[in-house]
């Protein structure tokens, strides 16, 4: 017999938007019975992978235990949400238990679909396969790159939405400096970026500037390329090349000494065979209005991060402006007032280009315009980017972000202690 549970409100997911969403609900109103379903044990601060592949940071650097994390007095219901009831105001989770609600927020996450490239899953983790969206295999990056010793350096790119878009750069940026590093490495490394955009970047701004870093650099840039299949016994990767109308036109096969592969992603399959979906969106992403964050067919449903519809990058920047407008308006909703805070698309992401430079791209992802929270130039690569991307954004994050707080005065305070 399954068992029932009952929360006023409930919380699917305990990453970044889901604590951060609870701890802001609670600041307003510490009674609220909120229960979070969160099945890991371990909270990570995922922006820190791509440093942990670069030998920045340790991947122990990167996680906290989930009970340190969750809000009090909020609940943590440890399971796996198997199936939404949206009809019925209920959750099922893995172990059977039913989670009826009042309100229900959706923020798993993002599914890697390593399984949707033939010889990913076999080859992930040896003989050169690597990658970085997943923290057992982001210490094995940096394994690759600091031990290389020459030959084809892949880098790819899915023709899927991912989490944190820069990404796939990022690592490459900070392969090449090792590889430069080394006397004469160099010459005898080929590095390809395989990119299933027509672009470097989705702002053209910011793309114009890595254009020219990929330029100096003599990095090979292959646009239009899918990766479909890795070899593992012949170390191959075959690709799709498509043309501009996204037409599979062709195929091709590139041998590799290491590959950092960014996988396919999509909402979690819970999502995408359940009402709440975007109707015949391959994706399954959360069907919510861009600027309220509200379902837009369950209205007592709120969705925000990586699995909503948001038509932005997904990143931890775009969650820390979208959870105050989650938290703001499902309280206006139980006082039956107007959902009047909007979500205006911001995101952010810092490009990193090399281990002492980086682009803080903030940028307005509904129109694809640079914005800028900093009282700089955001088109410069910068030192002192480098080090908010290394040294305040991780501790904003576990100080600051998931305990709701304000932080914008702390990034300038650090810009004029760095003065």
């Amino acid at each position: 017999m399954s068992k029932t549970l009952h929360h006023h409100i409930v919380i699917i997911g305990g990453g970044a938007a889901g604590i951060t969403t609870t701890s802001l609900l609670l600041q307003k109103n510490s009674a609220l019975d909120i229960a979070i379903i969160e099945p890991s044990e371990a909270h990570y601060y995922q922006p820190g992978w791509t440093l942990t592949g670069g030998g920045v940071f340790q991947i122990e650097d990167t996680v906290r235990n989930q009970q340190d994390v969750i809000p009090q007095p909020a609940t943590w219901i440890k399971d796996r949400v198997v199936k939404l009831d949206p009809d019925r105001n209920r959750v099922i989770t893995q172990a059977g238990i039913e989670i009826e609600y009042e309100y229900l927020v959706i923020c798993p996450g993002i599914q890697i679909d390593w399984h949707l490239i033939p010889g990913l899953q076999e080859a992930i983790g040896k003989d050169g396969v690597t990658s970085n969206y997943s923290p057992h295999y982001a210490p094995y990056t940096w394994e690759l790159i600091r031990n290389f010793s020459g030959g084809n350096a892949l880098f790819t790119l899915p023709n899927t939405p991912i989490k944190c878009g820069g990404a796939p750069q990022k690592v490459m940026y900070m392969a090449d400096d090792i590889f430069r590093s080394k006397l004469g490495l160099s010459q005898r490394t080929n590095v390809i970026f395989f990119t299933a955009l027509n672009n470097m970047f989705s702002v053209p701004e910011y793309s114009a500037i890595l254009d020219k870093i990929i330029q100096n650099r003599e990095i090979h840039v292959k646009f239009r390329h899918n990766l479909k299949a890795i070899q593992p016994e012949t170390k191959a990767a075959i690709f799709d090349i498509y043309d501009d109308n996204g037409k599979i036109i062709d195929e091709v096969r590139y041998n590799y000494d290491i590959i950092h592969v960014t996988p396919p992603q999509s909402a979690p399959d819970f999502i995408k065979q359940s009402p709440l979906a975007v109707p015949n969106n391959p994706y399954g992403w959360v069907d919510v209005d861009k600027y309220t964050l509200q379902h837009n067919r369950y209205a007592n449903v709120f969705s925000l991060g990586d699995a909503s519809s948001l038509p932005t990058s997904k990143t931890a920047a775009a969650i820390r402006k979208q959870a105050p407008i989650v938290a703001e308006n499902l309280l206006a909703l139980m006082g039956s007032k107007p959902l009047e805070h909007k979500y205006d698309g911001y995101t952010c992401c810092p490009l990193i280009t090399g281990y002492d430079k980086t682009i803080m791209a903030e940028f307005d992802g509904y129109n694809a315009t640079p914005m800028s929270s900093f009282p700089l130039n955001p088109m410069k690569e910068r030192w002192i980017m480098w080090k908010m991307k290394t040294n305040v954004l991780p501790w904003v994050y576990w100080h600051r972000m998931i305990k709701g707080e304000r932080f914008e005065g702390d990034y300038i305070k650090f810009l004029r202690w760095k003065k």
